[in-house]
């Protein structure tokens, strides 16, 4: 029988309350305590930090605080990657954010899923998606990126945009549902 951190990392169906994840969940709620308190550090400490609780972290990584996530540890990112003030990313399934890419302030990358069906989700079961964003993305301001959206590399999200659906490689996409734009 697996356990319901192995249900959610393979994106089915778990209880969030169960007491493993609760204690991954609080040692992240401290992790984050002390990042977020980092922001008058050099970037090379506050990489440090990084490196101590996210999946990868590759070279030249700037998140600015404060930053919030779920895990941390299902977040894989590549170098050179810039995450402005104020990202939430609800990680409970795998996130990978590509080399370059550049992510504005208050953007909302979220995998959490939850039931359609109405009896399952008051039962408190949740799911996740994961996320995919390319090489040299770049995501505007205020965007939010819903479960299991994958971005292709050069892609352009719009400030502000809800991304219901994948965007394919090198394409400008804004709006509510985001839409390919000339």
């Amino acid at each position: 029988m697996r356990t319901e951190m192995e249900k959610m990392l393979a994106g089915d169906l778990y209880s969030a309350s169960d007491p493993e994840i609760q204690r991954e969940v609080s040692a992240t709620h401290s992790w984050l305590v002390r990042y977020n308190a980092a922001l008058g550090l050099p970037p090379s400490e506050r990489l440090d930090l990084l490196r101590e609780r996210l999946g990868s972290v590759g070279d030249d990584v700037v998140i600015r605080p404060p930053f919030h996530c779920d895990y941390g540890f299902n977040i894989s990112i590549g170098k050179g990657v810039f995450l402005n003030f104020n990202c939430v990313i609800l990680d409970v399934v795998k996130v990978t954010i590509g080399d370059l890419t550049q992510i504005g302030p208050g953007v909302q990358i979220l995998t959490a899923d939850h039931p359609r069906d109405a009896a399952t989700r008051a039962s408190g079961l949740e799911f996740g998606r994961p996320i995919h964003i390319g090489r040299n993305v770049w995501i505007g301001g205020g965007a939010l990126l819903l479960p299991g959206v994958s971005i292709g590399d050069d892609a352009l999200i719009g400030a502000g945009s809800v991304v219901t659906r994948d965007v394919a490689a090198g394409a400008t996409v804004f709006g509510n549902p985001a839409r390919v734009r000339g």
